[in-house]
């Protein structure tokens, strides 16, 4: 039985009125890809106010990796709101937050002893995770990459590789922070040499107080950071006592095949920073690491007034459950074998793909209009994400160059509902290219 169910034109006139009402009242600076309003969502499905359901190939941008009000997360958000939805850890504690942070330490990548700090967003994590590492180092400097998303706070901006839209109008940008190419074979750019000699013309290792890397980029366009080079990152990192930093919040939670990319990768990162998934829609994020590093924070140095909320603790408790699930019985890495390949076959009859990949579920298309110049399709890939809309299938682009389409699909989607919707991307790629 088909998914995708459309009852009229998309959008609809419901969602039309409602986009209307948005505008009136929403500033413009809050951008929405797909003009339809949700009436609920189940699984890997959504349905809009106007009855139509949608294949999500989004997931929330990495978020419902437990798939969409799955039952158990459900109830433990019921169970958890019908006692209490906030007292604030910082003035009383409650169990959920021990019991969390006892979970991510032990699942999390590192064979060390490990402390957690819970927040609220992937941009907190990454702001609390520096100043972890200059507390510890007690330096200043922190070294990023090219194509990274970070977040969108001063310092998340900061750090962020991508000037448009994130950056423009908003400096003077924090200080002390350096960037070094990402190895992006498909565009070949990268370090060129080591990384220390890299390093010659824009800080001392000795003054860095911290390494930050998504293993694979997320915003960035999902480009795999090659195992050799994350290698060599631990080495540098071990070799001047600086802390080396994992942005694990788009690749964590199964997304890659394994619980966490470092894993699939070999990282052994000295802290992990996490969010999205962890709380299956609920706002939760987390910084995570040695214990001597996270310990040398003195009391009140870290921490916020919704870190780890208590509803959402209980969410991300039952939505842990539910992915490890998915990883340990191998249906999450069975899912992304057959996604890569109906996109590697799809590659070599539509031209415009110029290059295929990802790792587990966290695959990507990269678009061109010229296979010897691998000119950017933007516009292309604009024209194909509102295609696929119209035919009932949720994608989402990404890339420095706006013409990569990722899929951040939940991980409870059947192999049948990737077919479908994959059927709908290759008929909108064609309809695109005809057009």
């Amino acid at each position: 039985m088909a998914a995708i169910r459309l009852t009229g034109p998309v959008p609809g006139p419901r969602s039309v009125a409602l986009m209307a009402r948005r505008k009136a009242a929403v500033l413009g600076g809050v951008a929405t890809l797909h003009p339809i309003f949700v009436a609920g969502a189940s699984g890997a499905t959504i349905t809009d106010v106007d009855g139509n359901t949608f294949l999500d190939f989004t997931g929330g941008i990495g978020v419902m990796n437990a798939g969409h009000a799955d039952p158990s997360v459900t109830a433990a958000i019921t169970e958890q709101a019908q006692r209490f939805t906030h007292t604030c850890f910082q003035v009383m504690g409650y169990e959920s937050y021990v019991a969390l942070a006892e979970r991510l330490v032990r699942i999390t990548p590192g064979r060390y002893e490990k402390r957690a700090l819970l927040l609220s967003t992937g941009a907190e994590a990454i702001e609390n995770a520096v100043k972890i590492a200059r507390g510890y180092t007690k330096r200043g400097a922190v070294l990023c990459f090219e194509h990274g998303f970070h977040g969108r706070t001063l310092l998340g901006l900061t750090l962020t590789g991508k000037a448009a839209p994130y950056k423009s109008g908003f400096g003077p940008f924090a200080p002390e922070v350096y960037r070094l190419p990402f190895p992006y074979a498909y565009r070949g750019q990268g370090v060129h040499g080591s990384i220390e000699d890299a390093l010659r013309t824009l800080v001392r290792p000795e003054d860095l107080a911290a390494i930050l890397i998504e293993p694979v980029l997320g915003e960035g366009g999902f480009v795999v950071a090659p195992p050799a080079f994350l290698e060599e990152l631990r080495a540098l990192a071990t070799k001047h006592g600086i802390v080396l930093i994992a942005d694990e919040v788009q690749t964590g939670f199964g997304r890659t095949g394994t619980m966490f990319a470092c894993e699939r990768l070999g990282l052994d990162p000295d802290l992990v920073t996490l969010a999205k998934s962890v709380g299956a829609g609920m706002p939760l994020a987390a910084v995570i690491g040695r214990a001597p590093v996270m310990d040398s924070i003195q009391p009140g140095g870290v921490g916020g007034t919704f870190g780890g909320n208590p509803v959402a603790c209980a969410a991300a408790l039952a939505a842990i459950d539910v992915i490890e699930r998915l990883v340990t019985s191998g249906d999450a890495e069975r899912l992304g074998a057959h996604l890569r390949a109906r996109l590697d076959r799809l590659a070599a009859t539509r031209p415009i793909v110029g290059d295929v990949r990802g790792l587990g579920v966290m695959q990507a298309l990269e678009l061109v209009r010229d296979a010897a110049t691998r000119e950017p399709a933007a516009a292309e890939t604009a024209a194909i994400v509102a295609e696929a809309r119209s035919r009932g299938l949720l994608l989402f682009p990404a890339g420095t160059y706006g013409n990569v389409i990722r899929f951040l699909m939940p991980l409870v989607m059947t192999t049948a509902q990737v077919d479908e919707g994959l059927d709908v991307l290759e008929a909108s790629i064609d309809a695109v290219a005809a057009a």
